[in-house]
């Protein structure tokens, strides 16, 4: 049987080529992952017209849920981090009591992840690094705050075209850029940016643990799962294999 282990259903903004080969990477054996694409339209990747892809996204999340669901995952994933920023805590609260009300399964949001893996890791200070406009950056530093967080550092990559263009370098020295002394940890936000070769760089370099959005969100999406395996290569997060 296919995911004897567990499924675990991603959901994924329709342009962003990052998700599934990240999400894949992660997967421990027995582990299988089952994507399905949100509807928007407009430039994909764009900071332009960003808040209205996010915002068709979320309003036809209802059905692709339900078709995602009818593989039976253990853990529905909502890979995109500007939905939460964009719906604020209490809307991203009643989406996700929404969506498990309606399928049965165990709904998640890549930033749920992340507030997990940053509890998890005893964070109270976050550096924190992204390739969005300064409004969305700036929304999800308020987001952040909102859950408790205090940001020591923000760092926003300049002259992004297309987030899905990025590289996992510009990841690396976002990631940089965002630190700072008394920074706890560093947060990469971001699902469509690349940033799973860099974590593990970042943290040696820096000597602090160092999340992104895709880390983090396939981390407790497995622990929802009731999956504890331990994923070398990534950072002290994945490699902990202990329960949330």
């Amino acid at each position: 049987m296919t995911g004897w282990r567990a499924r675990i259903g991603i959901l994924v903004p329709p342009g962003n080529p990052t998700v599934e080969p990240e999400m894949m990477a992660l997967a421990p054996p027995g582990v299988s992952v089952h994507f399905a694409r949100m509807s928007a339209s407009g430039a994909a990747g764009s900071h332009e017209g960003q808040d209205e892809r996010t915002r068709a996204q979320i309003a036809s999340l209802d059905e692709t849920v339900r078709l995602l669901a009818m593989v039976s995952p253990k853990v529905i994933l909502l890979a995109h981090t500007a939905t939460s920023y964009t719906l604020g805590a209490a809307a991203e609260a009643a989406l996700i009591q929404r969506q498990q009300d309606a399928t049965g399964c165990r709904f998640a949001t890549a930033f749920g992840g992340v507030v997990a893996a940053l509890r998890f890791l005893g964070i109270r200070r976050v550096g924190y690094a992204t390739p969005y406009s300064a409004e969305l950056t700036e929304q999800g530093r308020a987001h952040l705050t909102a859950h408790g967080f205090e940001v020591a550092g923000v760092a926003r990559l300049e002259g992004v075209r297309n987030i899905y263009e990025e590289t996992p370098g510009r990841a690396y020295a976002a990631g940089l850029a965002a630190d700072r002394p008394d920074a706890d940890a560093i947060f990469l936000s971001g699902t469509g940016m690349p940033t799973l070769p860099v974590l593990q760089a970042l943290e040696d370099d820096l000597g602090k643990p160092v999340i992104s959005a895709a880390s983090a969100a396939m981390w407790h999406a497995l622990r929802l799962a009731g999956v504890n395996a331990r994923i070398a290569g990534y950072g002290r997060l994945l490699e902990s294999g202990e329960r949330s």
